[in-house]
């Protein structure tokens, strides 16, 4: 039976053997997903499975019962104690399958955002993976303004996401987001959300908008790790944030939701 790691660090997955400590010497990727993993909880697990599933699919391999078997021995090295951000990974070149397993940063309740809006890097912006350098580079650029993210934006001037999160806001009583006509990652934050607001009868809508229609506005950047944050600031260039008068109530929501690991 295989024992839930403690260490930080890359298991690379070999069928019939399992997880081993491996080297990255392909750090490109064809697809990957992550999520906050706390004493051995996490949101959604199931959905972040199906994601990684599909992409794998797309791809065109490894075999399916493959990607069952390493999801199988993944989950039975995941850690139960402490807080970390694992990441499942399909290597571009070898086809590998791994796990990287990485302490999570320091969370945080709200969010700094540069003001300017970035044009969209990705190449594949429907799956998780193969853009992750370039994003990580919006974002840097993002922290050169004082700020911890960007919204992408179309060549339209439209909004997107932001370069690690969905983009989600409200208008009065509705909480809006782009339509999914535009190239968006399917968030299973965004999803578990959208999901809440439907049974709690709050309206929901995608609606194009600019960055600056979003200008005073209650506006929320979601992602498995950080979970809501409500933008707290605008940074680069004049612009008012919205105050955040609905996101305490969500966001201990969506705290209350997280699970155990499944056993088998």
């Amino acid at each position: 039976m295989t024992q839930p790691a403690i260490a930080e660090g890359l298991l690379a997955w070999n069928p019939g053997s399992g997880l081993s400590r491996g080297l990255a010497a392909d750090t490109r990727l064809l697809a990957a997903d992550s999520w906050l993993l706390r004493d051995g909880q996490v949101r959604g697990f199931d959905r972040h499975r199906e994601r990684f599933e599909r992409a794998c699919a797309e791809c065109g391999a490894p075999p399916p019962a493959q990607v069952t078997e390493f999801w199988r021995d993944m989950t039975a090295a995941l850690p139960r104690t402490g807080t970390w951000f694992p990441r499942v990974e399909l290597a571009r070149g070898s086809l590998q399958l791994r796990l990287l397993l990485r302490h999570a940063p320091e969370l945080a309740p709200d969010v700094r955002v540069w003001a300017a809006g970035q044009p969209d890097p990705r190449t594949v912006p429907r799956r998780k993976g193969p853009d992750l350098d370039a994003l990580a580079r919006v974002r840097q650029r993002a922290a050169g303004q004082g700020a911890e993210e960007a919204v992408l934006i179309a060549p339209s001037g439209l909004v997107l996401e932001g370069a690690s999160s969905s983009l989600l806001w409200w208008e009065d009583d509705t909480l809006c987001s782009p339509p999914p006509r535009l190239p968006l990652l399917p968030g299973v934050t965004l999803g578990l959300i959208q999901e809440r607001a439907t049974r709690t009868g709050t309206p929901l809508d995608r609606r194009e908008r600019t960055l600056d229609e979003l200008e005073g506005r209650e506006v929320w950047l979601v992602n498995a790790l950080h979970g809501i944050r409500p933008v707290a600031a605008w940074e680069g260039r004049p612009k008012e944030a919205g105050p955040a008068e609905r996101a305490p109530e969500w966001q201990k929501w969506l705290d209350d939701i997280m699970e155990p690991l499944p056993n088998d």
